[in-house]
């Protein structure tokens, strides 16, 4: 398959000249679709220079947009951040701190009917414990 030493070292030039084509490729495009300055016609227009002419068209995206590209990937980051913030706050229910209040909640229990007064004995024996 290869001739000589030029030629397998050439393939793998190559290789990694496609692969990092292909890494450049996903990271313009995540940024074209993460601006949210640019509208539907740019964003559109973006990604077919950027497949039409590739190298071309991701160096001058690079050059023209490159600076704000670490700016959106971490607002997008924040985002997310504090999108989880406010799931986890959502679903987690701090429990009662105090033997006062787990006692209060034990009897909240007991008057809907949710426990019994076993129960509700355990659970105020374990909180005063």
């Amino acid at each position: 398959m290869f001739n000589d030493n030029g030629s397998f070292l050439l393939a793998l030039f190559e290789f990694f000249l496609f692969f990092a084509w292909f890494m450049c490729l996903f990271w313009v495009f995540g940024d074209i679709f993460r601006s949210h300055d640019l509208g539907g016609g740019a964003k559109t227009v973006w990604v077919i220079f950027v497949i039409l002419v590739p190298w071309l068209g991701i160096l001058v995206y690079l050059i023209a947009r490159g600076g704000g590209m670490a700016q959106r990937q971490l607002e997008q980051a924040k985002a997310m951040q504090a999108a989880q913030a406010e799931y986890i706050q959502s679903v987690a229910k701090t429990a009662p701190t105090s033997a006062t209040d787990q006692i209060a909640s034990a009897k909240a229990l007991l008057d809907s009917g949710a426990i019994t007064q076993a129960e509700f004995d355990a659970l105020k024996s374990k909180a005063l414990a």
